[in-house]
């Protein structure tokens, strides 16, 4: 008998997506993070965030942003982004970054059921850890994050020649935590996923 075609094995769905908010979603260069105060130019939503955050919505998967800001700075910063979106605060008194709980206490929000298929991306180191010690799969952002750290009008006016060098060494510390991709910003988001499913596909873990 002939055998049957076997189809091909398409790659899992993603179970959520969690985002750093200062220096992810909105606030490029995390210039609140860094300098305490904020302004209307850091509610500004990253480049390709809102994309993104569409591309989620429209595939379902449930996504949240993160920060430990207080709350009344994150309800600021965020008043850009769609209301649909999951804000999931948490106090950086109880059980600070790099501590996992965070991540699943968004994760739970989410009434999300398991870890495998869990994505964080962020620009801030530590709270990449945290997803790393959550057991999430998590994706660093280079340019708009804390380690470079400036706003789009300082990233503007360097030459591409000094964008590259501080993208390099932003990359470099984001690898050397144990992240498992490094984008220059949100725009380059579903690339990143996808390759994320692939990796699933083939069986690997975070």
């Amino acid at each position: 008998m002939p055998h049957a075609e076997t189809k091909p094995q398409s790659a899992p769905n993603l179970t959520a997506v969690l985002f750093g908010l200062s220096g992810c979603l909105v606030d490029f260069g995390a210039h609140t993070r860094l300098n305490g105060s904020h302004s209307v130019e850091h509610t500004e939503a990253t480049p390709g965030a809102l994309e993104s955050l569409h591309s989620l919505q429209r595939q379902q998967i449930p996504c949240a942003w993160l920060d430990e800001l207080s709350p009344a700075i994150s309800r600021s910063l965020a008043i850009a982004l769609p209301a649909w979106i999951k804000s999931s605060q948490h106090s950086a008194t109880n059980n600070p970054w790099p501590a996992p709980d965070a991540c699943w206490r968004a994760l739970m929000a989410l009434n999300v059921e398991r870890l495998d298929g869990c994505v964080l991306v962020s620009g801030e180191p530590r709270l990449l850890q945290s997803g790393l010690n959550a057991g999430l799969w998590t994706i660093g952002l280079a340019s708009c994050g804390s380690l470079c750290g400036l706003s789009p009008a300082q990233w503007q006016a360097l030459s591409q020649q000094e964008r590259d060098i501080r993208r390099g060494k932003a990359t470099l510390q984001l690898f050397s935590l144990g992240v498992h991709s490094v984008i220059d910003h949100l725009g380059e988001l579903d690339t990143c996923l996808a390759d994320i499913s692939l990796r699933r596909l083939k069986g690997e873990k975070p």
